[in-house]
């Protein structure tokens, strides 16, 4: 194979398909085992300093924030985030010093609501370094490479842009046509958190609306936190097979977590709440607001339900449930 062009971007998450199959042979059982737990047991159990760290959802939508505010509780450090539309939990960790690495397709913005700006200070200070950057196909892709246990997919994307010079991304001679074509590599998060609309206790995991790359994702993974709206009967799941996203033996832990996806939205469900976007927003403007959001929110409170409580508790989630039915209309303070 000839190789015309190449990437000089960092080579993130990339092993060799045989022994990712061999370490996942040894370390992940496919027995019907019963994996509910913590937030706090399952960052304590599966994310250790120095992971490549991916977060499900996209952009502000079904994020896993109860893991997200578990590792930063926990002081987890030098992560390496996959991001691909990455926003509000990529921020946070960044923002929180936890991550140091990222490999980026979407991650310093909060869509139509502005840039990031912790995000954005830190890689401007020198304290999280951009190592590779990528589309948001051209990452879903290397997940997919991942699940297919494949070394790469082929691709007619990123070449004679400025995004492949950046990415780890290869272009080569297609052995057919002779025509350029280029190669995206598998990439293997370590721990991936994904947050679904119901899961039973074994790990079968259903998401209501789009997966986006969430199926993809969680086989490339070498270790899955699923959180869940609910946790529901595995004759649930087996009702209707066809809807389960996730199979159990892809997932590690389990965690029941209403409203796990705030402030973000959760198709169906609730609205993104506004306001506590727009609170991150003004206070992440500066250094010592991290700090006194995080020592609020995060390091202020036990656990992820005492933090539901102290932004508002049910009344709150009434009206955000209100507008994600239509029954009332969003105020965007942003605007």
């Amino acid at each position: 194979m000839i190789v015309i062009d190449e990437g000089d971007g960092e080579l993130v998450g990339w092993e060799h398909p045989d022994e990712v199959r061999a370490w996942k042979r040894e370390h992940k059982s496919r027995a019907l085992e019963d994996k509910r737990t913590s937030a706090a047991e399952a960052v304590s159990k599966f994310v250790d300093d120095g992971d490549l760290f991916a977060s499900g959802g996209f952009g502000h939508v079904r994020i896993s924030t109860p893991i997200l505010h578990e590792i930063i509780r926990q002081d987890v450090n030098d992560l390496t985030l996959s991001g691909k539309t990455a926003v509000f939990d990529a921020d946070l960790l960044i923002g929180a010093g936890v991550v140091t690495e990222v490999e980026t397709a979407y991650t310093f913005a909060h869509e139509t609501r502005g840039l990031a700006p912790a995000g954005r200070r830190k890689v401007e200070s020198g304290e999280c370094e951009v190592v590779a950057e990528a589309s948001n196909a051209a990452l879903q892709w290397r997940f997919l490479a991942a699940k297919m246990g494949v070394p790469f997919v082929p691709a007619r994307v990123l070449a004679g842009t400025d995004t492949f010079e950046y990415s780890s991304a290869k272009q080569v001679e297609d052995p057919w046509s002779g025509d350029p074509v280029t190669l995206l590599p598998a990439c293997y998060p370590d721990v991936v958190a994904i947050h679904v609309s119901k899961a039973d206790k074994y790990g079968n995991a259903v998401i209501d609306g789009i997966g986006v790359e969430d199926p993809q994702l969680a086989s490339a993974a070498k270790r899955l936190i699923v959180t869940a709206e609910e946790i529901v009967d595995t004759d649930e799941i087996r009702d209707d097979p066809s809807a389960t996203d996730i199979p159990y033996f892809l997932t590690d832990a389990v965690v029941e977590a209403p409203y796990g996806s705030y402030p973000g939205e959760m198709p169906g469900q609730y609205y993104f709440d506004e306001d506590h976007l727009v609170e991150w927003l003004d206070r992440s403007a500066s250094e010592e607001g991290v700090e006194a959001y995080l020592n609020e929110y995060v390091h202020g409170t036990d656990d992820f339900e005492e933090y539901l409580t102290s932004v508002g508790g049910l009344d709150l989630f009434a009206e955000l449930e209100a507008i994600e039915r239509y029954e009332r209309d969003a105020e965007y303070p942003w605007l």
